[in-house]
């Protein structure tokens, strides 16, 4: 999305088992019971960015457009029982200096509107009571995040505000580098001033989402502001679209010892569906033509500026995916590996999903092109073995554990300040 794919494109089961649920095609067919797991399961989903959508392009996620490319509509939502899904707030800090905090505004207004537009079908929800009472009525519940620190404005009461409008999670930070957070997306940057990691306000921050009750993201940051956010927290932290480094080497992704520092935490991993997060082969191509793609974007987002006219995300998006579209799509395979890894380093209960959805400029595995095919991912695990249970947990159960429990240690923080 908006520059979204630049920082990353500049960093630089048996076969048996397998074949069960794979045609001579390689695609996965989603048998009776993976269908009957899949709907009696509360499906959660931590990072779409479908708001740019909403914003830049006017879209209606009522939309029953056959020729629409993007991941999320509510009939996508409702053929792969997807539940809830948390909508990215995400501003670009390139072409929003100035008033990230405006824009972000903007976003979390155009949200509330798509569920206001359909009632029947669509609702916000700001708990997990509220995402257990949308599923009951057969509706998405609709969450927010916030993705980069830099929306506060270095400004707790903006942070607060967040909350009160419904957002229950923020990323630390983006890919920059905010004035309180280092990033792993410019950390090699010599020109980017860092702080080693969290200022003394970056961890104040981090206590006050504790005491509001709002999940603290450790997605996109840098390694050392990933340690002082575990040191600093009072509760589970979430990862809400990071896949294992162990597998492909992208500084967005996690390392074991971090997976298992997670797990110690209490918090959960969300796996990144992005080609480039969980395939070598696709973040080499990547990072070998990234380059040229930056230079295309360039060019637009200047050609906008010397016509004094406002970046539009659409433009950039399809920019991004004809660079995509010339890398061959990784099979299911990889998507699914990251999962297992996770599930084996962090254990079962500290693993769901985050897509990235909306946001990787069509760059998902094979057999992945929107949120109707989340299925898919069910009958995968089902042929590794994993138990109903389990693929349960990590459709959306482990998610729904740490929220609750971040609820419960914000009640006793404001009990505590109380006395």
């Amino acid at each position: 999305m908006t520059s979204k794919m630049l920082p990353f494109l500049a960093l630089a089961c048996s076969l048996a088992v397998a074949q069960t649920s794979q045609n001579s095609s390689g695609s996965v067919e989603v048998g009776p019971k993976a269908r009957a797991i899949q709907e009696s399961a509360l499906v959660v989903d931590t990072h779409a960015d479908t708001p740019q959508r909403f914003l830049d392009d006017g879209f209606d996620i009522g939309s029953t457009d056959p020729n629409d490319a993007g991941h999320i509509s509510l009939d996508k939502a409702k053929r792969g029982n997807l539940g809830a899904e948390f909508f990215s707030i995400w501003v670009d800090p390139q072409t929003n200096q100035g008033h990230f905090a405006r824009h972000t505004f903007d976003l979390i207004d155009s949200v509330y509107e798509q569920a206001a537009h359909h009632p029947d079908r669509m609702m916000m929800a700001f708990s997990p009571a509220d995402i257990e009472r949308a599923h009951r009525e057969h509706k998405l519940a609709a969450l927010m995040g916030i993705e980069g620190g830099h929306s506060i404005e270095n400004d707790m009461h903006l942070l607060r505000d967040y909350y009160r409008l419904g957002v229950r999670y923020m990323t630390l930070s983006w890919s920059n580098t905010n004035e309180w957070a280092d990033s792993s997306g410019d950390i090699n940057d010599p020109k980017v001033e860092h702080h080693n990691g969290l200022t003394d306000f970056g961890k104040q921050v981090v206590l006050e989402m504790n005491r509001l009750g709002m999940m603290v993201d450790i997605s996109h940051v840098a390694d050392k502001t990933f340690w002082d956010a575990i040191a600093t927290t009072k509760a589970p932290v979430i990862a809400s679209h990071s896949s294992a480094r162990a597998l492909v080497n992208a500084p967005r992704n996690m390392t074991d010892e971090m997976l298992q520092a997670v797990a110690k935490n209490g918090g959960v991993v969300q796996v990144n569906f992005f080609n480039g997060f969980i395939d070598e082969n696709f973040r080499k191509a990547v990072e070998a033509q990234s380059k040229d793609q930056a230079a295309a974007v360039q060019q637009y987002l200047d050609d906008m500026k010397a016509q004094g006219k406002p970046v539009n995300y659409i433009e950039v998006d399809r920019i991004e995916r004809e660079w995509m579209a010339k890398i061959p799509r990784p099979p299911l395979k990889s998507l699914i590996d990251h999962i297992d890894h996770i599930a084996k380093v962090a254990g079962v209960d500290h693993v769901g999903l985050g897509s990235d959805f909306d946001g990787v400029s069509g760059a998902t595995p094979t057999g992945i092109d929107s949120a109707a095919d989340l299925p898919k991912i069910t009958q995968a695990l089902l042929d590794r073995g994993y138990s109903a249970d389990d693929i349960k947990k990590i459709l959306g159960g482990n998610l729904m554990r740490v929220f609750r429990e971040v609820e419960r240690v914000s009640q006793q923080m404001q009990v505590t300040a109380s006395k």
